[in-house]
């Protein structure tokens, strides 16, 4: 069996850290803190870049330098405002200080030196509808591949309504062969509301190899490194999710699952 799901270490302090060694693979990383009010963290990024996402809460913010203030507005993330974010090179560094209590996740992927630290939202992230139907959710982009502030992260949040699927049709991106398709390994941190809920993620290859169906939890993250991972919200459970992509090409590029073309 796949170890895919990832629970929480506990309920303070780090409580994720995924790696590209302790995912096997080699491009996405993942950590997430929460933090209480007056608590400090602080990481060098060495070899990768990164992006701070205020999931919930506030913090003050310093990194390449520069003080960046304090970053945060929404205290639940079911509040659906844009997110406010920082991005910061690799060969840098970064300081926070929570000045609420808040939730902050660190997405990395590997960097070359192309950019600058910078703010990312809230201004010009902009909720928008994808899908239709029962399959209808709600995204805010914090770094896909039309911003161009990032070597190689790609990251998104999105809010599934209760009842509804995301992450569907069924698709994957694990092969590198551009345009037809790119090799992006990916992880989602999970949310739910009310928090005692649950969502269920499946993550299949079409050789059936790999073919993994998961009840996720209020915090729980799912590593995909391959295959079609489709995420269903039953009804009374609203969920949220935030992806961090990254792969050889910062390019998004997936095709269908067999079962589901005739739906593209």
């Amino acid at each position: 069996m796949a170890d895919l799901l990832k629970k929480p270490f506990g309920d303070h302090g780090k409580v994720h850290q995924i790696t590209p060694e302790s995912a096997g693979w080699r491009y996405v990383g993942f950590s997430l803190y929460r933090l209480r009010e007056g608590e400090s963290v602080s990481e060098v990024t060495g070899d990768r870049e990164i992006i701070l996402v205020m999931v919930e809460g506030k913090a003050t913010i310093s990194a390449a330098g520069k003080d960046w203030g304090e970053l945060g507005e929404r205290m639940s993330v079911f509040e659906k405002t844009p997110p406010h974010c920082l991005y910061v090179p690799n060969d840098d560094k970064w300081e926070v200080t929570a000045t609420t209590e808040c939730t902050i996740a660190v997405c990395s992927a590997p960097g070359m030196g192309g950019h600058e630290a910078r703010r990312i939202g809230p201004d010009g992230i902009e909720l928008t509808q994808r899908g239709e139907g029962v399959n209808t959710r709600y995204i805010n982009n914090i770094a896909m591949e039309n911003e161009d502030y990032c070597d190689s992260l790609l990251v998104t949040e999105v809010f599934t309504p209760a009842g509804h699927w995301s992450s569907f049709p069924s698709h994957r991106h694990d092969e590198d062969d551009f345009p037809r398709i790119t090799y992006l390994e990916e992880t989602y941190y999970h949310r739910l509301n009310p928090s005692d809920g649950f969502g269920i993620q499946r993550v299949y290859t079409d050789d059936g190899q790999l073919d993994e169906t998961m009840a996720v939890k209020d915090g729980d993250v799912v590593c995909v490194p391959r295959g079609h991972h489709p995420c269903g919200a039953p009804y009374g459970f609203e969920m949220y999710y935030l992806n961090v992509m990254a792969g050889p090409l910062r390019k998004w590029r997936f095709v269908p699952a067999p079962e589901v073309e005739h739906m593209f």
